[in-house]
């Protein structure tokens, strides 16, 4: 068994900030691998399912970000479980936006939902850190993080947490790399302008494949969105440059 934890804030108050991506991430899983609907437990909403043929629970603390540790180490002492069956998806300002990073163990690098799960675990768990950008200034740190993403984000963003989803069995298989991959890839083939090519872009092919491979039934319902129009210079341009390593 394998314990997924998103991290958040509980509350209509915090949902769209950016501290609540691993939130985000957790529901766009939930709804992607048709878990069971969520429930209360262990200080947090849980939900069951399966990816890739592993059980797995998803838990969301409702601790508050501080104290993320208590509720996820109940659960992992309940199922009698090691930290290295625990992977837990937050938020991460050192990472450019849209910007996804796995790695196992390391410093919680003032993230206090990080810091109280080394407190609670130890530190042999994975991380799914979720870029969200740095404001450039310390002082700055706390109204970013507990700032709403805006509507221009809200593009990257749904692209980014499908991808996730999509790929969330490499997560349960342990193939780091490959999770990475997938969705650099993904945000790359999906926001990029298309040129020349007179085709729909990539997300709005697959929006009319109704019998997409992969797709879950409730992926499969979501209403057309218009492509994405991404801007050769500007705020967008730059984050994707960021995100692909590009000069």
């Amino acid at each position: 068994m394998l314990l997924f934890a998103g991290l958040g804030n509980p509350g209509a108050k915090y949902r769209n900030n950016r501290h609540n991506v691993g939130f985000m991430a957790a529901d766009a899983i939930a709804r992607r691998h048709s878990f069971s609907p969520w429930s209360k437990k262990f200080q947090a909403e849980i939900a069951e399912g399966r990816i890739g043929g592993e059980k797995v629970l998803l838990l969301k603390p409702q601790t508050f970000m501080n104290l993320s540790g208590q509720s996820v180490g109940e659960a992992l002492r309940f199922y009698k479980l090691e930290p290295s069956a625990v992977t837990v998806f937050y938020d991460e300002i050192e990472l450019p936006a849209g910007k996804v990073r796995v790695k196992t163990g390391g410093s919680a690098a003032g993230h206090n939902g990080v810091r109280s799960l080394d407190q609670h675990l130890g530190k042999d768990y994975r991380r799914v850190r979720i870029g969200v950008d740095h404001p450039g200034a310390k002082e700055m740190v706390h109204s970013h993080v507990l700032g709403d993403f805006s509507t221009s984000d809200r593009e990257w963003l749904d692209v980014l947490l499908d991808a996730i989803a999509d790929n969330a069995d490499m997560v349960a298989k342990g193939d780091d790399n490959g999770f990475m991959n997938k969705v650099t890839l993904t945000l790359r083939d999906k926001l990029q302008p298309t040129g020349d090519d007179d085709r729909p872009p990539p997300k709005e092919r697959a929006l009319k494949e109704p019998n997409a491979k992969g797709q879950s039934h409730i992926r499969q319902a979501r209403p057309q969105q218009p492509s994405i129009k991404v801007p050769e210079t500007g705020p967008m341009a730059a984050m994707l440059k960021k995100l692909l390593g590009k000069d």
